[in-house]
Protein backbone atom coordinates (compact mmCIF):
# COMPACT_ATOMS: atom_id res chain seq x y z
CA UNK A 1 0.00 0.00 0.00
CA UNK A 2 1.39 3.52 -0.52
CA UNK A 3 2.46 5.92 2.38
CA UNK A 4 -0.32 8.73 0.72
CA UNK A 5 -2.90 5.92 0.74
CA UNK A 6 -2.16 4.51 3.95
CA UNK A 7 -2.62 8.24 5.88
CA UNK A 8 -5.86 8.46 4.16
CA UNK A 9 -6.89 5.53 5.69
CA UNK A 10 -5.68 5.95 9.01
CA UNK A 11 -6.91 9.72 8.62
CA UNK A 12 -10.69 8.25 8.01
CA UNK A 13 -10.31 5.22 10.61
CA UNK A 14 -9.41 7.52 13.20
CA UNK A 15 -12.35 9.88 12.41
CA UNK A 16 -14.81 6.98 12.56
CA UNK A 17 -13.33 5.89 15.84
CA UNK A 18 -13.52 9.31 17.61
CA UNK A 19 -16.79 9.91 16.19
CA UNK A 20 -18.28 6.83 18.09
CA UNK A 21 -16.44 7.41 21.14
CA UNK A 22 -18.03 11.35 21.22
CA UNK A 23 -21.53 9.66 20.39
CA UNK A 24 -21.51 6.63 22.82
CA UNK A 25 -22.20 8.77 25.61
CA UNK A 26 -26.00 9.40 23.76
CA UNK A 27 -26.56 5.95 23.79
CA UNK A 28 -28.91 5.23 26.34
CA UNK A 29 -27.27 1.27 26.77
CA UNK A 30 -23.80 2.62 27.17
CA UNK A 31 -25.09 5.10 30.46
CA UNK A 32 -22.77 4.36 33.70
CA UNK A 33 -19.09 5.33 32.38
CA UNK A 34 -16.84 4.32 34.60
CA UNK A 35 -14.62 6.66 36.54
CA UNK A 36 -11.22 6.28 34.41
CA UNK A 37 -13.72 6.77 31.07
CA UNK A 38 -14.80 10.56 32.36
CA UNK A 39 -11.16 11.16 33.19
CA UNK A 40 -9.93 10.50 29.25
CA UNK A 41 -12.42 9.79 27.41
CA UNK A 42 -16.24 12.15 26.50
CA UNK A 43 -19.04 10.99 28.46
CA UNK A 44 -21.61 14.17 27.57
CA UNK A 45 -24.16 13.32 25.44
CA UNK A 46 -25.73 15.34 22.79
CA UNK A 47 -27.89 18.09 23.76
CA UNK A 48 -31.31 17.53 22.82
CA UNK A 49 -33.40 20.89 21.75
CA UNK A 50 -36.70 22.21 23.86
CA UNK A 51 -38.71 20.45 20.76
CA UNK A 52 -37.24 16.92 21.53
CA UNK A 53 -36.86 16.87 25.29
CA UNK A 54 -39.87 19.45 26.25
CA UNK A 55 -39.24 23.00 28.07
CA UNK A 56 -40.52 26.35 27.85
CA UNK A 57 -40.42 29.02 25.03
CA UNK A 58 -41.25 32.57 26.23
CA UNK A 59 -40.96 35.98 24.43
CA UNK A 60 -40.51 38.65 27.28
CA UNK A 61 -41.59 42.35 26.11
CA UNK A 62 -39.11 44.87 28.61
CA UNK A 63 -41.44 47.84 29.72
CA UNK A 64 -39.02 50.29 28.30
CA UNK A 65 -41.22 53.45 29.12
CA UNK A 66 -41.40 52.07 32.90
CA UNK A 67 -37.18 52.18 32.36
CA UNK A 68 -37.77 56.05 31.54
CA UNK A 69 -39.56 56.52 34.32
CA UNK A 70 -36.97 54.87 36.74
CA UNK A 71 -34.57 57.20 35.40
CA UNK A 72 -36.36 60.91 35.66
CA UNK A 73 -37.26 59.62 39.45
CA UNK A 74 -34.18 59.17 40.32
CA UNK A 75 -32.86 62.17 39.11
CA UNK A 76 -35.65 63.81 40.60
CA UNK A 77 -34.53 62.55 43.29
CA UNK A 78 -30.86 63.08 43.10
CA UNK A 79 -31.75 66.66 42.16
CA UNK A 80 -32.98 67.98 45.49
CA UNK A 81 -29.44 66.54 46.83
CA UNK A 82 -27.55 68.27 44.36
CA UNK A 83 -29.21 71.61 44.44
CA UNK A 84 -28.89 71.35 48.09
CA UNK A 85 -25.15 71.06 47.96
CA UNK A 86 -24.81 74.38 45.59
CA UNK A 87 -27.00 76.10 48.19
CA UNK A 88 -29.75 76.37 46.25
CA UNK A 89 -33.22 76.06 47.78
CA UNK A 90 -36.39 74.07 46.20
CA UNK A 91 -39.79 72.89 47.19
CA UNK A 92 -40.02 69.73 45.20
CA UNK A 93 -38.67 67.93 42.04
CA UNK A 94 -40.87 65.01 40.83
CA UNK A 95 -41.78 63.46 37.40
CA UNK A 96 -44.85 63.89 35.43
CA UNK A 97 -45.14 61.48 33.10
CA UNK A 98 -42.87 59.57 31.79
CA UNK A 99 -40.34 62.19 31.23
CA UNK A 100 -41.40 65.12 32.25
CA UNK A 101 -39.43 66.23 35.26
CA UNK A 102 -40.73 69.61 37.11
CA UNK A 103 -38.38 71.36 39.65
CA UNK A 104 -40.55 73.97 41.96
CA UNK A 105 -38.64 76.44 44.11
CA UNK A 106 -39.73 79.81 46.24
CA UNK A 107 -36.95 82.00 44.92
CA UNK A 108 -37.61 82.72 41.14
CA UNK A 109 -34.59 84.68 40.55
CA UNK A 110 -32.85 80.91 41.19
CA UNK A 111 -34.35 79.78 38.16
CA UNK A 112 -31.23 80.43 36.01
CA UNK A 113 -29.07 78.65 38.14
CA UNK A 114 -31.60 75.51 38.64
CA UNK A 115 -31.47 75.39 34.85
CA UNK A 116 -27.80 75.51 34.50
CA UNK A 117 -27.12 72.74 37.09
CA UNK A 118 -29.27 70.54 36.44
CA UNK A 119 -28.50 70.25 32.48
CA UNK A 120 -24.87 70.26 33.22
CA UNK A 121 -25.48 67.41 35.50
CA UNK A 122 -28.02 66.05 33.05
CA UNK A 123 -27.63 66.80 29.90
CA UNK A 124 -30.37 64.71 28.22
CA UNK A 125 -33.35 67.16 29.32
CA UNK A 126 -33.94 70.12 27.87
CA UNK A 127 -36.11 73.01 29.30
CA UNK A 128 -39.91 72.54 27.88
CA UNK A 129 -41.09 75.74 29.61
CA UNK A 130 -40.53 77.77 32.84
CA UNK A 131 -42.95 80.03 34.81
CA UNK A 132 -42.88 81.48 38.56
CA UNK A 133 -41.39 79.09 40.70
CA UNK A 134 -41.27 76.28 38.39
CA UNK A 135 -39.27 74.85 34.87
CA UNK A 136 -40.46 71.87 33.61
CA UNK A 137 -37.55 69.68 31.90
CA UNK A 138 -38.47 66.94 29.56
CA UNK A 139 -36.19 64.45 28.04
CA UNK A 140 -35.03 64.30 24.74
CA UNK A 141 -36.16 61.64 22.07
CA UNK A 142 -32.73 60.39 22.00
CA UNK A 143 -31.76 60.56 25.12
CA UNK A 144 -35.02 58.00 25.56
CA UNK A 145 -34.15 55.27 23.22
CA UNK A 146 -30.81 55.59 24.94
CA UNK A 147 -32.30 54.36 28.21
CA UNK A 148 -34.82 51.67 26.40
CA UNK A 149 -32.22 50.04 24.34
CA UNK A 150 -30.12 49.92 27.75
CA UNK A 151 -32.93 47.91 29.70
CA UNK A 152 -33.50 45.80 27.08
CA UNK A 153 -29.60 44.97 27.24
CA UNK A 154 -29.35 45.32 31.10
CA UNK A 155 -32.40 42.65 31.32
CA UNK A 156 -31.01 40.30 28.80
CA UNK A 157 -27.70 39.92 31.16
CA UNK A 158 -30.28 40.24 34.57
CA UNK A 159 -31.72 36.98 33.10
CA UNK A 160 -29.15 35.42 31.28
CA UNK A 161 -27.67 35.09 35.32
CA UNK A 162 -30.59 34.31 37.06
CA UNK A 163 -31.24 31.43 34.72
CA UNK A 164 -27.68 30.09 35.00
CA UNK A 165 -27.89 30.27 38.76
CA UNK A 166 -31.47 28.38 38.38
CA UNK A 167 -29.47 25.40 36.64
CA UNK A 168 -31.00 25.29 33.51
CA UNK A 169 -28.72 23.65 30.76
CA UNK A 170 -28.25 24.61 27.66
CA UNK A 171 -30.61 27.65 28.05
CA UNK A 172 -31.65 29.94 24.89
CA UNK A 173 -31.44 33.75 25.73
CA UNK A 174 -30.87 36.16 23.04
CA UNK A 175 -32.58 40.24 22.42
CA UNK A 176 -35.46 39.44 19.93
CA UNK A 177 -36.53 43.06 17.82
CA UNK A 178 -35.92 46.14 19.23
CA UNK A 179 -37.63 45.47 22.95
CA UNK A 180 -38.35 41.60 23.06
CA UNK A 181 -36.27 38.46 24.84
CA UNK A 182 -36.57 35.35 23.59
CA UNK A 183 -36.12 32.63 26.61
CA UNK A 184 -35.62 28.90 25.68
CA UNK A 185 -35.84 26.65 28.75
CA UNK A 186 -35.05 22.52 28.05
CA UNK A 187 -35.98 20.28 30.15
CA UNK A 188 -37.24 22.60 33.01
CA UNK A 189 -39.76 20.87 35.41
CA UNK A 190 -41.62 23.67 36.96
CA UNK A 191 -42.69 26.05 34.61
CA UNK A 192 -44.52 28.48 37.31
CA UNK A 193 -41.46 28.66 39.21
CA UNK A 194 -39.33 29.46 36.31
CA UNK A 195 -41.75 32.03 34.95
CA UNK A 196 -41.75 34.01 38.66
CA UNK A 197 -37.93 33.79 38.92
CA UNK A 198 -37.35 35.46 34.92
CA UNK A 199 -40.34 37.81 35.23
CA UNK A 200 -39.44 39.25 38.83
CA UNK A 201 -38.21 42.95 38.92
CA UNK A 202 -36.12 42.39 42.12
CA UNK A 203 -35.96 46.11 43.25
CA UNK A 204 -34.88 46.22 46.87
CA UNK A 205 -35.01 49.24 48.94
CA UNK A 206 -34.81 50.17 52.62
CA UNK A 207 -37.42 52.61 53.81
CA UNK A 208 -37.77 54.11 56.88
CA UNK A 209 -40.96 53.07 58.34
CA UNK A 210 -43.14 56.59 59.31
CA UNK A 211 -44.89 55.14 62.97
CA UNK A 212 -45.64 59.15 63.78
CA UNK A 213 -48.22 60.03 61.17
CA UNK A 214 -51.80 58.81 60.87
CA UNK A 215 -52.52 55.35 59.49
CA UNK A 216 -56.20 55.82 59.61
CA UNK A 217 -55.77 58.37 57.13
CA UNK A 218 -53.43 57.08 55.05
CA UNK A 219 -55.29 53.86 54.90
CA UNK A 220 -58.20 56.27 53.57
CA UNK A 221 -56.43 57.78 50.78
CA UNK A 222 -54.59 60.46 52.17
CA UNK A 223 -51.18 59.81 51.99
CA UNK A 224 -49.08 62.87 53.63
CA UNK A 225 -46.26 64.23 50.57
CA UNK A 226 -43.02 62.11 51.01
CA UNK A 227 -44.57 59.17 52.23
CA UNK A 228 -46.09 55.88 50.47
CA UNK A 229 -48.83 53.11 51.44
CA UNK A 230 -46.92 49.97 50.99
CA UNK A 231 -48.19 46.51 52.34
CA UNK A 232 -46.31 43.42 53.74
CA UNK A 233 -47.79 40.37 52.42
CA UNK A 234 -47.61 36.74 53.93
CA UNK A 235 -48.05 33.95 51.59
CA UNK A 236 -49.55 30.67 51.77
CA UNK A 237 -46.98 28.09 51.04
CA UNK A 238 -49.33 25.77 49.58
CA UNK A 239 -51.61 27.73 47.93
CA UNK A 240 -49.30 29.98 47.36
CA UNK A 241 -52.27 33.02 47.87
CA UNK A 242 -52.36 35.85 49.58
CA UNK A 243 -52.85 34.85 53.72
CA UNK A 244 -52.22 37.92 55.55
CA UNK A 245 -51.42 41.50 54.46
CA UNK A 246 -50.53 44.44 56.97
CA UNK A 247 -50.29 48.40 55.92
CA UNK A 248 -46.86 50.07 56.48
CA UNK A 249 -46.43 53.28 55.64
CA UNK A 250 -42.90 54.42 54.79
CA UNK A 251 -40.66 57.54 53.52
CA UNK A 252 -40.76 57.17 49.86
CA UNK A 253 -36.87 58.26 48.96
CA UNK A 254 -35.34 54.70 49.88
CA UNK A 255 -31.77 55.08 52.23
CA UNK A 256 -30.82 51.89 50.17
CA UNK A 257 -31.40 50.04 47.13
CA UNK A 258 -29.79 46.29 46.25
CA UNK A 259 -26.94 47.14 43.82
CA UNK A 260 -25.10 47.47 47.19
CA UNK A 261 -25.56 43.98 47.88
CA UNK A 262 -22.37 41.33 46.90
CA UNK A 263 -24.09 38.21 47.97
CA UNK A 264 -27.29 36.92 49.39
CA UNK A 265 -27.48 32.79 50.49
CA UNK A 266 -30.12 31.29 52.27
CA UNK A 267 -29.47 29.71 56.05
CA UNK A 268 -31.97 28.70 58.00
CA UNK A 269 -33.25 30.68 61.35
CA UNK A 270 -31.52 28.93 64.96
CA UNK A 271 -34.76 29.28 67.13
CA UNK A 272 -37.59 29.55 64.12
CA UNK A 273 -36.29 26.65 62.27
CA UNK A 274 -37.30 28.78 58.95
CA UNK A 275 -35.17 29.71 56.12
CA UNK A 276 -34.43 33.39 55.60
CA UNK A 277 -32.11 35.13 53.27
CA UNK A 278 -28.84 36.80 54.73
CA UNK A 279 -27.60 39.56 52.68
CA UNK A 280 -23.94 40.66 52.12
CA UNK A 281 -23.14 44.12 51.02
CA UNK A 282 -20.26 45.51 49.49
CA UNK A 283 -17.59 47.97 50.79
CA UNK A 284 -19.78 51.38 50.13
CA UNK A 285 -22.91 49.39 51.15
CA UNK A 286 -21.27 48.42 54.37
CA UNK A 287 -20.44 51.75 55.58
CA UNK A 288 -24.16 53.16 54.19
CA UNK A 289 -25.98 50.37 56.47
CA UNK A 290 -23.64 51.33 59.74
CA UNK A 291 -24.57 55.04 58.97
CA UNK A 292 -28.56 54.16 57.87
CA UNK A 293 -28.59 52.34 61.33
CA UNK A 294 -26.54 54.59 63.62
CA UNK A 295 -29.02 57.69 62.67
CA UNK A 296 -31.88 55.92 63.14
CA UNK A 297 -32.00 53.85 65.96
CA UNK A 298 -35.54 52.43 67.48
CA UNK A 299 -36.70 53.36 64.23
CA UNK A 300 -38.44 50.82 61.96
CA UNK A 301 -36.79 50.19 58.72
CA UNK A 302 -38.87 48.30 56.21
CA UNK A 303 -36.81 45.70 53.66
CA UNK A 304 -39.34 46.18 50.57
CA UNK A 305 -39.01 44.19 47.53
CA UNK A 306 -40.80 44.83 44.09
CA UNK A 307 -43.18 47.25 46.35
CA UNK A 308 -44.00 44.34 48.83
CA UNK A 309 -42.57 44.85 52.25
CA UNK A 310 -41.22 41.67 54.03
CA UNK A 311 -40.13 43.11 56.68
CA UNK A 312 -39.62 46.00 59.19
CA UNK A 313 -37.71 45.18 61.78
CA UNK A 314 -36.54 47.84 64.65
CA UNK A 315 -33.26 49.28 64.26
CA UNK A 316 -32.01 48.25 68.39
CA UNK A 317 -28.62 49.93 67.77
CA UNK A 318 -25.73 50.62 64.55
CA UNK A 319 -24.95 48.06 62.64
CA UNK A 320 -21.53 47.01 61.57
CA UNK A 321 -20.44 44.37 59.45
CA UNK A 322 -22.02 44.59 55.96
CA UNK A 323 -24.95 41.68 57.04
CA UNK A 324 -28.81 42.16 57.26
CA UNK A 325 -31.50 39.80 56.53
CA UNK A 326 -34.86 39.11 55.20
CA UNK A 327 -37.05 37.08 56.75
CA UNK A 328 -40.78 36.08 55.97
CA UNK A 329 -42.31 32.97 56.09
CA UNK A 330 -40.28 31.59 53.43
CA UNK A 331 -40.27 28.17 52.24
CA UNK A 332 -37.17 26.63 51.49
CA UNK A 333 -37.54 27.39 47.11
CA UNK A 334 -39.38 30.78 47.81
CA UNK A 335 -36.51 31.45 49.64
CA UNK A 336 -33.77 30.45 46.81
CA UNK A 337 -35.35 32.06 44.43
CA UNK A 338 -35.12 35.39 46.41
CA UNK A 339 -31.46 34.60 47.02
CA UNK A 340 -31.25 34.13 42.92
CA UNK A 341 -32.69 37.15 41.80
CA UNK A 342 -31.05 39.48 44.62
CA UNK A 343 -27.05 38.30 43.33
CA UNK A 344 -28.28 38.08 39.62
CA UNK A 345 -29.85 42.12 40.13
CA UNK A 346 -32.62 43.76 39.87
CA UNK A 347 -34.75 44.13 35.95
CA UNK A 348 -34.19 47.93 34.95
CA UNK A 349 -37.69 47.66 34.07
CA UNK A 350 -40.65 45.58 34.87
CA UNK A 351 -40.71 42.40 31.78
CA UNK A 352 -44.13 41.13 30.04
CA UNK A 353 -44.23 37.81 29.02
CA UNK A 354 -46.19 38.01 25.64
CA UNK A 355 -45.55 33.94 24.60
CA UNK A 356 -45.70 31.30 26.55
CA UNK A 357 -45.68 27.96 25.30
CA UNK A 358 -44.66 24.77 27.04
CA UNK A 359 -43.54 21.35 24.92
CA UNK A 360 -44.47 18.45 26.88
CA UNK A 361 -41.29 15.94 27.37
CA UNK A 362 -43.91 13.03 25.71
CA UNK A 363 -44.59 15.19 22.85
CA UNK A 364 -40.29 15.54 22.86
CA UNK A 365 -39.94 11.71 22.78
CA UNK A 366 -42.69 11.34 20.07
CA UNK A 367 -40.61 14.08 17.54
CA UNK A 368 -37.15 11.91 18.70
CA UNK A 369 -38.63 8.45 17.46
CA UNK A 370 -40.73 9.98 14.55
CA UNK A 371 -37.16 11.82 13.40
CA UNK A 372 -35.23 8.25 14.19
CA UNK A 373 -37.83 6.89 12.09
CA UNK A 374 -37.63 8.87 9.05
CA UNK A 375 -34.13 8.82 9.11
CA UNK A 376 -33.61 5.13 9.29
CA UNK A 377 -36.43 4.90 6.32
CA UNK A 378 -34.72 7.51 4.31
CA UNK A 379 -31.47 5.85 4.86
CA UNK A 380 -32.64 1.89 3.79
CA UNK A 381 -33.94 3.33 0.68
CA UNK A 382 -31.17 5.55 -0.59
CA UNK A 383 -29.05 2.54 0.19
CA UNK A 384 -31.43 -0.12 -1.62
CA UNK A 385 -31.58 2.52 -4.74
CA UNK A 386 -27.75 2.72 -4.90
CA UNK A 387 -27.21 -0.37 -4.64
CA UNK A 388 -29.75 -1.59 -7.15
CA UNK A 389 -28.80 0.98 -9.63
CA UNK A 390 -24.90 0.96 -9.47
CA UNK A 391 -24.14 -2.36 -7.95
CA UNK A 392 -20.70 -2.87 -6.24
CA UNK A 393 -20.39 1.36 -6.78
CA UNK A 394 -23.70 1.75 -4.94
CA UNK A 395 -22.25 -0.11 -2.14
CA UNK A 396 -19.16 2.30 -1.96
CA UNK A 397 -21.46 5.16 -1.95
CA UNK A 398 -23.36 3.33 0.79
CA UNK A 399 -19.98 3.21 3.01
CA UNK A 400 -19.32 6.88 2.48
CA UNK A 401 -22.54 7.68 3.41
CA UNK A 402 -22.70 5.56 6.29
CA UNK A 403 -19.34 7.32 7.25
CA UNK A 404 -20.95 10.93 6.67
CA UNK A 405 -23.50 10.35 9.09
CA UNK A 406 -21.29 8.54 12.30
CA UNK A 407 -18.77 11.72 11.97
CA UNK A 408 -21.50 14.24 11.59
CA UNK A 409 -23.15 12.61 15.18
CA UNK A 410 -19.78 12.31 16.59
CA UNK A 411 -19.07 16.17 15.52
CA UNK A 412 -22.36 17.11 17.20
CA UNK A 413 -21.28 15.46 20.76
CA UNK A 414 -18.11 16.97 20.30
CA UNK A 415 -18.92 20.50 19.48
CA UNK A 416 -22.12 20.29 21.96
CA UNK A 417 -23.71 21.56 19.92
CA UNK A 418 -27.94 20.84 20.33
CA UNK A 419 -30.08 18.91 18.30
CA UNK A 420 -33.40 19.99 17.17
CA UNK A 421 -35.79 18.53 15.46
CA UNK A 422 -35.48 21.08 12.57
CA UNK A 423 -31.94 19.44 13.36
CA UNK A 424 -33.00 16.00 12.39
CA UNK A 425 -33.89 17.16 9.05
CA UNK A 426 -30.74 18.86 8.15
CA UNK A 427 -29.56 15.41 8.84
CA UNK A 428 -31.51 13.34 6.65
CA UNK A 429 -31.15 16.49 3.81
CA UNK A 430 -27.55 15.48 4.19
CA UNK A 431 -27.87 12.42 3.21
CA UNK A 432 -29.51 13.49 0.02
CA UNK A 433 -26.73 15.90 -0.57
CA UNK A 434 -24.26 12.71 -0.14
CA UNK A 435 -26.33 10.90 -2.73
CA UNK A 436 -25.98 13.95 -4.97
CA UNK A 437 -22.41 14.01 -4.45
CA UNK A 438 -22.20 9.85 -5.65
CA UNK A 439 -24.35 9.98 -8.05
CA UNK A 440 -22.25 13.25 -9.86
CA UNK A 441 -19.06 11.01 -8.78
CA UNK A 442 -20.68 7.87 -9.99
CA UNK A 443 -22.46 8.90 -13.73
CA UNK A 444 -18.42 10.68 -14.74
CA UNK A 445 -16.55 7.42 -14.25
CA UNK A 446 -19.73 5.84 -16.04
CA UNK A 447 -19.11 8.05 -19.04
CA UNK A 448 -15.40 7.53 -18.78
CA UNK A 449 -15.81 3.68 -18.71
CA UNK A 450 -18.03 4.16 -21.82
CA UNK A 451 -15.60 6.46 -23.66
CA UNK A 452 -12.84 3.24 -23.15
CA UNK A 453 -10.86 4.17 -20.40
CA UNK A 454 -9.69 1.33 -18.24
CA UNK A 455 -10.99 1.20 -14.74
CA UNK A 456 -8.30 2.98 -12.46
CA UNK A 457 -8.06 6.17 -15.31
CA UNK A 458 -11.78 6.02 -15.36
CA UNK A 459 -12.19 6.62 -11.58
CA UNK A 460 -9.55 9.01 -11.55
CA UNK A 461 -11.31 11.35 -14.33
CA UNK A 462 -14.35 10.73 -12.80
CA UNK A 463 -13.42 12.30 -9.43
CA UNK A 464 -11.75 15.09 -11.27
CA UNK A 465 -14.73 16.06 -13.37
CA UNK A 466 -17.16 15.80 -10.56
CA UNK A 467 -14.83 17.89 -8.07
CA UNK A 468 -16.02 21.37 -9.75
CA UNK A 469 -19.36 20.51 -9.24
CA UNK A 470 -19.77 18.97 -6.06
CA UNK A 471 -17.11 21.66 -4.71
CA UNK A 472 -19.78 24.60 -6.56
CA UNK A 473 -23.26 23.16 -5.12
CA UNK A 474 -21.77 22.29 -1.05
CA UNK A 475 -20.24 26.13 -1.12
CA UNK A 476 -23.32 27.59 -2.25
CA UNK A 477 -25.49 25.08 0.31
CA UNK A 478 -22.97 26.41 3.05
CA UNK A 479 -23.43 29.66 2.05
CA UNK A 480 -26.97 29.62 3.01
CA UNK A 481 -26.51 27.65 5.97
CA UNK A 482 -24.13 29.77 7.46
CA UNK A 483 -26.78 32.87 6.44
CA UNK A 484 -29.60 30.50 8.43
CA UNK A 485 -27.11 30.19 11.28
CA UNK A 486 -26.32 34.49 11.37
CA UNK A 487 -29.63 35.59 11.07
CA UNK A 488 -32.24 32.63 12.17
CA UNK A 489 -33.22 31.99 15.59
CA UNK A 490 -33.72 28.66 17.81
CA UNK A 491 -34.89 26.11 15.25
CA UNK A 492 -33.59 27.75 12.52
CA UNK A 493 -30.59 27.77 14.28
CA UNK A 494 -30.29 24.18 14.75
CA UNK A 495 -31.05 23.37 11.25
CA UNK A 496 -28.30 25.46 9.32
CA UNK A 497 -25.89 23.77 12.36
CA UNK A 498 -26.46 20.08 11.12
CA UNK A 499 -26.84 21.45 7.97
CA UNK A 500 -23.59 22.81 8.33
CA UNK A 501 -21.82 20.37 9.66
CA UNK A 502 -23.13 17.63 6.87
CA UNK A 503 -22.01 19.42 3.89
CA UNK A 504 -18.71 19.59 4.94
CA UNK A 505 -18.11 16.22 6.46
CA UNK A 506 -19.80 14.98 3.24
CA UNK A 507 -17.20 17.00 1.18
CA UNK A 508 -14.74 14.45 2.88
CA UNK A 509 -16.50 11.43 2.52
CA UNK A 510 -17.73 11.79 -1.03
CA UNK A 511 -14.68 13.01 -2.49
CA UNK A 512 -11.96 11.45 -0.27
CA UNK A 513 -13.81 8.25 1.18
CA UNK A 514 -15.14 6.52 -1.20
CA UNK A 515 -11.98 7.32 -3.74
CA UNK A 516 -10.09 5.55 -0.61
CA UNK A 517 -11.70 2.31 -1.15
CA UNK A 518 -11.53 2.62 -5.34
CA UNK A 519 -7.74 2.98 -4.69
CA UNK A 520 -7.13 0.38 -2.38
CA UNK A 521 -8.88 -2.13 -4.30
CA UNK A 522 -6.73 -0.72 -7.53
CA UNK A 523 -3.68 -1.63 -5.35
CA UNK A 524 -4.70 -4.62 -4.54
CA UNK A 525 -6.16 -6.23 -8.01
CA UNK A 526 -5.86 -4.66 -11.13
CA UNK A 527 -9.73 -4.11 -12.48
CA UNK A 528 -10.35 -5.19 -15.89
CA UNK A 529 -13.87 -3.70 -15.23
CA UNK A 530 -16.49 -2.14 -12.47
CA UNK A 531 -19.81 -3.22 -11.55
CA UNK A 532 -21.43 -0.05 -11.68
Amino acid sequence: MKKALMWRVLLLVAATVFAILFFLPSVPAFEGFPSWWKRFLPAKPITLGLDLQGGMHIVLNVQGDKAVENYVDRVASDTVDLLSQKGITIDSARREGVSGLIVKFPDAAKGKDINGEVRRQYPGFSVEKEEGGEIVFNLSSSEKDRIRDAAVSQALETIRNRIDQFGVREPLIQRQGIDEILVQLPGVKDPRRAIELIGKTALLEFKLVDDEADMGKALGGTVPEGRELLYGKVMDPVTKSVKQTTPYLVKSKALMTGDIISDAQVSIHPDLNEPYVSLTFNNVGARVFEKVTGENVKRRLAIVLDGNVYSAPVIQEKISGGKAQITGRFTMEDAQDLAIVLRAGALPAPVKIIQNLTVGPSLGRDSIEKGIKATIIAGILVVLFMIIYYRLSGLIADFAMLLNLIVLVGALAALDATLTLPGIAGIILTIGMGVDSNVLILERIREELRAGKQVRSAVDSGYDKAFVTIMDSHVTTLLTALVLFMLGTGPVKGFAVTLSLGISINLVTALVGTKVVYDYINSRVKLERLSI
